[in-house]
């Protein structure tokens, strides 16, 4: 699946390193030096460094030599191919992994559909849609005990008054 990972900042220096806003949780992995990422308007980039600095992203890519080539990149989007099923252990899910799970109460009864995940600092929130409405909920293990993402199913524990 054709992940987004990245996007290429402003230059950084003179010799064609760009700083990167980070959208993945591997980016030693998904940066590493030798690897590719690709863009829709400039094709494929190999990447030749990798560097944090002051924790911002720094990266090199092949036959981008100076700052002002690196400018042109600006606001590129970055993609990495990704096998999402291989990845992770029982309590890693990606966000596409739990759009479209059904959701169902405790007892059984189906609650709803998951239609969004929404990334926040202290933890993430499944958005889930629902007879009556769109419900929040915190996706904590206490709330959320249950994630199948093979069957696209999981038990959810609603907030008071939020049941359908």
């Amino acid at each position: 699946m054709r992940l987004l990972v990245g996007r290429i900042g402003r230059a950084h220096g003179i010799q064609g390193e760009a700083t990167i806003e980070v959208r993945t949780d591997l980016p030693e992995d998904r940066f590493a030096v030798g690897a590719r990422v690709q863009t829709d308007a400039h094709g494929e980039l190999t990447i030749t460094s990798y560097r944090v600095h002051n924790g911002i992203l720094l990266l090199g890519f092949e036959n981008i030599t100076d700052r002002n080539q690196i400018e042109k990149l600006r606001d590129t989007l970055l993609y990495c191919d990704v096998d999402i099923d291989a990845e992770g252990g029982d309590d890693d899910y990606h966000v596409l992994q739990l759009i479209g799970c059904t959701a169902f109460l405790e007892s059984g009864k189906e609650f709803g559909t998951v239609s969004d995940v929404i990334n926040l600092p202290g933890q993430d929130l499944l958005a889930i849609n629902t007879p009556t409405g769109e419900v929040l909920i915190p996706f904590v293990h206490q709330l959320v005990p249950v994630v199948d993402v093979k069957n696209k199913k999981m038990t959810v524990i609603p907030p008071q008054g939020a049941e359908a």
